[in-house]
């Protein structure tokens, strides 16, 4: 499952890694590293890359309140802005954002504030526009600490025909072991294409823990051929590190999913996240992979779009 090839100049495995750069959580002044516009986000994104990240993934927010949004035009400067600096590093956006519900209390069907959920072909319209080598998909829905994260099925099939039409590659986020089965059925239906982009995600109130045992569990259950990532959030973001790489997998990190460098110690930035995560690729006799090495392993153009 995992890309066996090793690098020429080292012998080593090259390992992609992932930087998760700002996320739609509850960070922002939770730690002042955070990145909120579009600015910050790009230089962000330069540094992680810098620092050994082969692919940043993207999500936007609001400048003056630092709230998750989803206007196109945020999206085009921080894309814009990236590809200014480094064409190189590999573009993954989110399409995350439209999925949360919370029931209101007079009619549960109904939705409360900050409910975002909205229709399946709104949330993929930035990626239609401008086209990243890579796109995130939730093949869950689950309760997402106290709010319920939709994405049903019939959302995903349209989804994931318009991310396949637009020529980008989906990451298939799975953050428990039904969530693979349901993506095996969408490969099946032709929905997805093989060999598929798996990410493993770990540790999110109420998904799979993160432990080894439901790692080395949801990457047996994947399919051959396919690549992998695998990560944890918060304290277990770098146990979980060492762990994909044991199991033959690729690793993400970032202040999307984890605000601290150590213990009581508080990221100064992704980069620095980036750089202890190169640390222990190579304390485990891997390399971090080149953008050029990622595209290679996900069988990207040679050249970004």
């Amino acid at each position: 499952m995992a890309d066996g090839k090793t690098s020429g100049a080292t012998g080593r495995r090259p390992v992609v890694v992932t930087c998760a750069l700002t996320g739609g959580g509850d960070t922002v002044g939770k730690n002042p590293a955070v990145p909120v516009t579009p600015e910050q986000i790009a230089v962000s994104a330069i540094d992680a890359a810098r620092a050994g990240a082969a692919i940043v993934h993207i999500h936007v927010r609001d400048p003056a309140t630092g709230r998750p949004a989803t206007e196109l035009a945020l999206y085009r400067e921080v894309v814009e802005r990236i590809r200014d600096a480094d064409p190189d590093v590999i573009l993954n956006i989110t399409t995350g954002a439209g999925a949360r519900f919370i029931p209101s209390d007079a009619d549960p069907k109904v939705g409360a504030p900050g409910s975002t959920l909205a229709p399946p072909d709104y949330r993929v319209r930035h990626i239609e526009a401008l086209k990243p080598e890579i796109c995130t998909l939730d093949i869950t829905t689950m309760n997402f600490g106290e709010f319920v994260f939709v994405n049903t099925p019939a959302h995903l099939r349209v989804m994931g025909r318009a991310v396949a039409a637009a020529g980008v590659l989906p990451e298939l986020e799975c953050f428990d072991s039904g969530n693979i089965r349901l993506a095996l059925r969408l490969i099946e239906e032709g929905v997805l294409k093989t060999p598929a982009m798996f990410q493993i995600c770990l540790g999110v109130p109420w998904g799979a823990p993160a432990t080894p045992e439901a790692m080395l569990f949801m990457r047996d259950m994947l399919p051959p051929g396919c690549v992998w990532t695998g990560f944890g959030i918060g304290p277990a973001q770098f146990p979980m590190v060492a762990q994909a790489l044991l199991l033959g997998g690729h690793v993400r990190v970032g202040l999307e999913d984890n605000l601290h460098i150590e213990k009581g110690v508080l990221a100064p930035s992704n980069a620095a996240l980036v750089e202890k995560a190169v640390r222990i690729v190579r304390a485990l006799d891997a390399e971090p992979a080149t953008p050029a090495q990622a595209r290679r392993i996900l069988r990207l153009p040679r050249e970004p779009a």
